[in-house]
């Protein structure tokens, strides 16, 4: 396969997972704002879902100081000038598999093509029509037609290796920075730990990822920091736990070893693995131990590495 179809696809699959994340990002904020504010507490929810996606610098340069409610649905869901909006990375998904047309079947390009044109109506709707629910599940729900066109028709071949490698690993990022809201959204005090107020926190994430039925099928009773933390994290019966997501990403590229046999690069697959190795050596204390916020900051550089090694193994035309 030529390294620029490799290229469109794999980004496509990011793309498409990254559109997910921005607007489960914006349920994990309206979520938040059904909880009663505190002098003490940290006040602007939707400050926290900035410096969680690392855009601080980015909105202030677009909306300054005024973090609100409104000017995040724009920023996250609509702003074309931000890459990792659902406008741009819908667009971006669609103008990638409109280039590998080929590539791909008439059903995951129909599926493709009718969340951009649906998402063009949308844009002319009045922004007032628009609440965050519904755009929610507007990204999540063709997200999920498209990604089930994909498994229910491409073939198995380095092409769908490429798309879902692209998937796994940006869910593992999305997972990782969901998580972290958590971090940045404080509690009043320390005490406030393990009380009702956190563990309604914890449920926001558990259902911003559509886990939390999930969650109460894997562990039930009471929803706890520990128990959250291993599902999202430790957990490889969970379908957007960090251990799944990067499982899954050592599995694709194994696979396209598998297809290249010896002329296959190695260095993606390897850090890959030595990171899930890594993972699979902790225990969820072990973590709160080395603090949730520094493990996860841990997780996102590694897999920003991963990444970057499948661009040169395979996408910067060089293999």
């Amino acid at each position: 396969m030529l390294s620029r179809t490799a290229a469109n696809l794999f980004w496509m699959g990011r793309h498409l997972e990254r559109a997910e994340t921005a607007a489960r990002l914006l349920d994990v904020g309206e979520r938040i704002t059904l909880l009663p504010n505190t002098a003490e507490g940290y006040r602007n929810e939707w400050e926290s879902l900035l410096r969680a996606s690392g855009a601080r610098e980015a909105f202030a340069g677009r909306h300054g100081d005024a973090i609100n409610q409104e000017n995040l649905v724009d920023w996250l869901f609509f702003d074309q000038g931000n890459p990792s909006s659902v406008v741009s990375c819908l667009g971006q998904a669609r103008e990638g598999g409109r280039i590998v047309r080929t590539a791909l079947t008439s059903q995951v390009w129909d599926a493709l093509n009718t969340a951009y044109q649906e998402l063009r109506a949308l844009e002319r709707q009045p922004r007032q029509r628009l609440d965050t629910p519904m755009l929610t599940d507007f990204t999540t729900r063709h997200g999920a037609t498209v990604r089930g066109a994909i498994n229910a028709t491409q073939l198995r071949n380095d092409g769908w290796h490429f798309v879902n490698l692209g998937y796994a690993l940006e869910r593992a990022d999305a997972t990782a920075r969901l998580l972290d809201v958590k971090y940045f959204v404080l509690l009043p005090r320390v005490e406030f730990v393990g009380s009702g107020l956190d563990n309604y926190q914890w449920q926001v994430i558990l259902r911003a990822l559509s886990a939390h039925r999930a969650f109460h099928w894997a562990y039930g009773g009471e929803v706890t920091a520990s128990k959250v933390a291993h599902f999202l994290i430790l957990n490889g019966e969970s379908p957007r736990s960090l251990l799944t997501s990067l499982y899954e990403a050592v599995w694709h590229l194994d696979g396209l070893a598998r297809r290249y046999g010896e002329q296959a690069p190695a260095t993606a697959s390897v850090q890959a693995r030595a990171t899930l190795d890594a993972l699979m050596a902790r225990d969820i204390e072990a973590i709160f131990d080395e603090g949730l916020h520094e493990f996860l900051s841990w997780l996102i550089n590694e897999v920003a590495g991963i990444s970057n090694a499948v661009h040169e193994d395979y996408l910067s035309g060089r293999m």
